[in-house]
C-alpha cells in the first residue's frame, strides 16, 4: 500500500494487479472447461506426498503438518489412507497433555536446543570431554542430514551436509542449525579425526547457501521476491526465505570458530550486506528471534568470531544502540510489537533471554567493564530462581514476523547461563593478569 495526499492508504500498482489477477481467477474457476486444473491438483497432491517424512511428519512443522492433511483431505483421501495415519500419529506427537487442556506445539527443536545447551554449558566451564556433551556432540552428528531437498532447486551442484531444526525434516535442512551445530561440535569434538568428515560436509554446505547478495537466508538461496508475500492469500507474509542479519551473523560466528577471518571472500560479502542493511539507528532487524536485540546481538557475535575492528563507527553505533535500550532494572527487554512499530526496538519490559542476548553482544564488542554489562550481570544474578533457572513470561522467538511468535522454554535458561558463563570466564582471566586480586560476580 501507498499513502495519497489525504493521508488515507491504497493498493500499490503490483497490489491492484494482484486483486485483478484474483478476480480473473475467481472467473476461470467457474469456466466448465478448465484443462489445466486436474494436471496442477496432481502435481500438488504428488509433490505433498513425495516431501512426507518416513515419520509421517512434513517439514517437522505443525502449520505444514495441518494443511498438508487438510489438503490430501479435500482431495477424496479418506482417513484410514496410510499418507493421513501416518500424518495424524506424527501430528500427535506434537501434544502436550496439560490435563485440564491439550496444547499442539507449532514446533520441536531438539536439534537447536542440543546445539545451544552444549554451547552454554561449554561457555559455563563444563569440561567439553564431560560425558553429557560427548553423548550431546555423537547424537548431533547422526542428525546430519545427506540427501538432497528443495534447496537444490538454486544449488544443484551443492553437496548435501547440513542440520535442521527438528527430529524429522530432511527435506529442509537449514542454515542457522546448521552453524550452531557446526560451533558446538568444534567445541565438543575439536579435531578428532573421527568428526571431520561430517564436519568438513557441514562449513560447505553452509558457506555453499550464501545468497548473492551476500547474506544467507534459513532454507534457500535468493528467495527473496518481496511481491510474493503481497498475493492475495500471503496473510502472513512468509512465503519467501531472505537473507537477514541474524543468520548472516551466525555464518560468521562460525567461520571464526574455524579459523576464518574477515579477509575471505565469503565473509567480505557478508560484511558488505550487514553493512547494506543497518537500521540508521546502528541496530539490525532480526528474523528469527525478537527483535533488534537478537538480530544486533547476532551481527556483534558474528563480527567479533571473523576479528573484525570494533573502532568503526558503524560498529560502535550499533554498540551505542544496544547499551541505550538497557532498562532500569539492569535488564533488557523488547516487545513483539516491534515487528508492527519499529518505533519500539529495543523496548519492552526486560527478560532473561533478551538481557543474556544484549550481554552477549556487549561483551562481543569489548565492553567487559562497562557499567551496562555490570548491571545486566546482576539483573541475571538478582532474577535468577532458587533452583538456577529463570522465569520468562514475554515471547522471544519468531515463526512469522508480525503474526505467529514462538515461546522457546530453554532461552530462559540456556542463553543467561551462556553468558554468565562467559562473563566468569572473563573474570577469571583477568584475576590471573599481574596486580589483579579483586575481582568478582556478585
Amino acid at each position: 500500500y501507498v499513502s495519497s495526499p489525504n493521508g488515507r492508504k491504497k493498493p500499490s500498482n503490483c497490489m491492484n494487479f494482484l486483486i485483478f489477477s484474483r478476480h480473473i481467477g475467481k472467473l476461470l474457476f467457474k469456466a466448465p472447461f478448465r484443462p489445466l486444473r486436474n494436471t496442477a491438483l496432481k502435481r500438488a497432491e504428488e509433490w505433498i506426498v513425495d516431501h512426507q517424512e518416513e515419520s509421517g511428519d512434513w517439514a517437522g512443522i505443525q502449520p505444514a503438518m495441518v494443511n498438508s492433511l487438510l489438503a490430501l483431505f479435500s482431495l477424496g483421501y479418506p482417513l484410514d489412507h496410510p499418507v493421513i495415519q501416518k500424518g495424524l500419529e506424527a501430528l500427535e506427537t506434537f501434544l502436550i497433555d496439560k490435563g485440564d487442556e491439550v496444547v499442539l506445539q507449532s514446533c520441536i527443536s531438539p536439534v537447536w536446543d542440543t546445539a545451544l545447551n552444549c554451547l552454554a554449558l561449554v561457555e559455563a566451564g563444563i569440561p567439553p570431554k564431560y560425558p553429557a556433551i560427548q553423548l550431546a556432540a555423537e547424537w548431533l552428528l547422526k542428525q546430519q542430514i545427506f540427501r538432497g531437498g528443495d534447496w537444490q532447486v538454486k544449488r544443484p551442484d551443492l553437496e548435501p551436509g547440513g542440520w535442521a531444526f527438528e527430529f524429522h525434516n530432511d527435506h529442509y535442512p537449514d542454515v542457522d542449525d546448521s552453524a550452531v551445530v557446526l560451533m558446538a561440535l568444534q567445541r565438543a569434538v575439536g579435531d578428532n579425526p573421527s568428526a571431520k568428515c561430517a564436519i568438513e560436509r557441514g562449513i560447505n554446505w553452509v558457506l555453499g547457501m550464501q545468497s548473492s547478495d551476500g547474506g544467507w537466508g534459513a532454507f534457500d538461496v535468493d528467495n527473496n521476491k518481496e511481491y510474493l508475500n503481497r498475493i492475495p492469500f500471503a496473510d502472513l507474509e512468509a512465503m519467501i526465505d531472505p537473507s537477514t542479519a541474524d543468520l548472516t551473523g551466525r555464518v560468521l560466528q562460525m567461520m571464526g570458530y574455524y579459523g576464518y577471518d574477515k579477509d575471505h571472500p565469503v565473509a567480505k560479502k557478508a560484511i558488505r550486506f550487514l553493512r547494506k542493511i543497518q537500521e540508521p539507528d546502528g541496530s539490525w532487524w532480526g528474523r528469527w528471534g525478537v527483535n533488534y536485540i537478537y538480530g544486533t546481538w547476532s551481527v556483534l557475535s558474528g563480527l567479533e568470531s571473523i576479528k573484525e575492528d570494533f573502532s568503526q563507527p558503524w560498529i560502535q553505533k550499533a554498540v551505542q544502540w544496544l547499551k541505550n535500550c538497557q532498562n532500569p532494572d539492569g535488564g533488557w527487554g523488547e516487545t513483539c510489537e516491534s515487528y508492527k512499530n519499529p518505533s519500539l526496538s529495543g523496548h519492552g519490559p526486560s527478560t532473561a533471554s533478551q538481557t543474556a542476548w544484549s550481554l552477549l553482544g556487549l561483551m562481543a564488542a569489548g565492553e567487559w567493564e562497562s557499567p551496562e554489562i555490570s548491571r545486566g550481570i546482576q539483573y541475571l544474578l538478582k532474577n535468577q530462581q532458587p533452583d538456577g533457572t529463570w522465569e520468562e513470561e514475554y515471547f522471544t522467538g519468531t515463526g512469522f514476523p508480525k503474526y505467529f511468535m514462538l515461546r522457546y522454554h530453554n532461552y530462559r535458561n540456556c542463553f543467561p547461563l551462556m553468558a554468565l558463563g562467559r562473563y566468569y570466564g572473563w573474570l577469571q582471566d583477568q584475576l590471573r593478569l599481574p596486580g589483579k586480586t579483586s575481582l568478582q560476580m556478585s
